[in-house]
């Protein structure tokens, strides 16, 4: 590891939770340079949903390259780019009675939503932008302003004008309505809010502690954007692409974004952003918004190839059945430790278990799991949740496995300081 730390930026993050060398990777598994196999509950952070190094993906990829295939091309039209095109309009778009234009930004998450918002307000005339508490949207400044984490609003590298908060579903508790706040600001022409050019919003907000927006609550929010004239943004970077079991997360609700952003695993594993707008809100000047990495062909290829899994249900009714195995387990381990309040959210395959009397386990959790062979994150305000985004793909026995390992790493914290406070007192 000494070559990380001495030439590495200490920015690096990632490295520091799991302080190994990984060689290899297969399906839901990771695999050290020393041999150690560890299950993986992290997948890329969304970026691995149909595993890491899928057979479909790989066996495309090396035909394309050995046939000379364009890695690079620009925004010009290459065969790759019109079979990936193709596929996810006729197996993505037109099931679901969807009408988008696809714009393909450069390869992050963070260079979608700069787009939307971007054209957002060229199209409404407005700079405003509202976003809501706890929400996650990326770290170049645009998207920045957006995200609601402290831990990166430093005056240093934000511009926090134009964009106002409002509570997300739940933020004052099951008693109180967040969407009365809303309304009530965007009545009154004197709550000092801004008419927003546009709404963006995570159905399932990932870093933010994973926050799950009701039906009815996304249902009012689009409610209130089409009473007011407002764009609606879905950002869908981390729980799209089937992580809530369909593959746009907000299918549920039964809404009509405006502008949908798409990365991570749309990817296939490889970098690749993606916009859906509307076809009334396509008004660049050809060139407007442009970049050097405005579409990777060798992303086209990989999704393409597993685009497939969505041909039928078979992958929706998978994610259904192991999230009732996951949800069960993680209810059955939080009923276990009655005084540190531990709640369990989620929907399909992304989950949090919150501890709420004591916000330092989960973090604790975390490390633990890794020493015995598990590689799972945290997320929320203080990273008091364990958060749970196995592949889609994983089978049972291995999510079992994993859950297995998680439950011991919960049981040793929690038992190691209980033996500190004896010492103690």
């Amino acid at each position: 590891m000494r070559v990380f730390e001495n030439y590495e930026s200490v920015v690096r993050g990632y490295i520091r939770s799991f302080p190994t060398i990984f060689a290899t990777a297969k399906g839901a598994t990771l695999t050290d340079e020393q041999g150690n196999v560890y299950i993986d509950f992290f997948a890329g952070a969304g970026t691995l949903n149909y595993g890491h190094n899928n057979q479909k993906a790989t066996d495309a990829m090396i035909e394309y390259l050995q046939g000379d295939g364009i890695v690079h091309g620009l925004d010009m039209a290459t065969s790759a780019k019109k079979a990936f095109m193709e596929k996810f309009i006729e197996t993505i778009l037109k099931p679901r009675n969807l009408e988008y234009k696809l714009q393909f930004t450069g390869p992050t998450g963070t260079n979608a939503v700069e787009t939307a918002l971007k054209l957002a307000r060229m199209v409404k005339g407005r700079s405003n932008i509202v976003s809501f508490t706890n929400g996650y949207h990326g770290l170049s400044q645009g998207s920045l302003a957006v995200t609601g984490n402290n831990f990166y609003r430093d005056e240093s590298h934000i511009s926090r004008s134009n964009v106002t908060f409002m509570p997300f579903d739940g933020y004052f508790g099951e008693d109180m309505d967040s969407l009365v706040v809303f309304r009530k600001y965007l009545e009154d022409g004197s709550s000092g809010l801004d008419l927003p050019a546009a709404v963006i919003l995570e159905t399932v907000q990932g870093e933010g502690g994973i926050n799950v927006a009701s039906k009815e609550w996304l249902q009012g929010i689009e409610a209130l954007c089409r009473e007011f004239d407002i764009l609606l943004i879905i950002d869908d970077i981390q729980v799209g692409n089937g992580r809530t079991g369909e593959f746009f997360s907000f299918e549920f609700a039964g809404i009509n974004p405006d502008i949908i952003t798409l990365s991570k695993s749309i990817g296939g594993g490889l970098p690749m952003a993606l916009v859906l707008l509307k076809p009334e809100l396509d008004q660049w000047k050809p060139g407007e918004h442009t970049g050097t990495f405005r579409g990777n062909n060798l992303a086209f290829v990989a999704s393409t190839h597993l685009l497939d899994y969505w041909d039928n249900d078979d992958l929706a009714n998978a994610i259904k059945y192991k999230e009732e195995v996951l949800r069960t387990r993680l209810e059955e381990m939080a009923s276990k430790y009655v005084d540190y309040d531990i709640v369990v959210r989620g929907r399909g395959l992304v989950y949090g278990m919150e501890i709420k009397n004591d916000t330092s386990i989960a973090g604790e959790i975390s490390a633990k799991a890794f020493e015995n062979g598990l590689v799972i994150e945290t997320c929320g305000s203080s990273g008091q949740v364990v958060k749970f985004l196995p592949p889609l793909t994983i089978d049972e026995e291995t999510l079992l496995s994993g859950l297995d390992i998680l439950e011991s790493a919960m049981d040793n914290v929690i038992q190691e300081k209980k033996d500190r406070l004896t010492k103690e007192f």
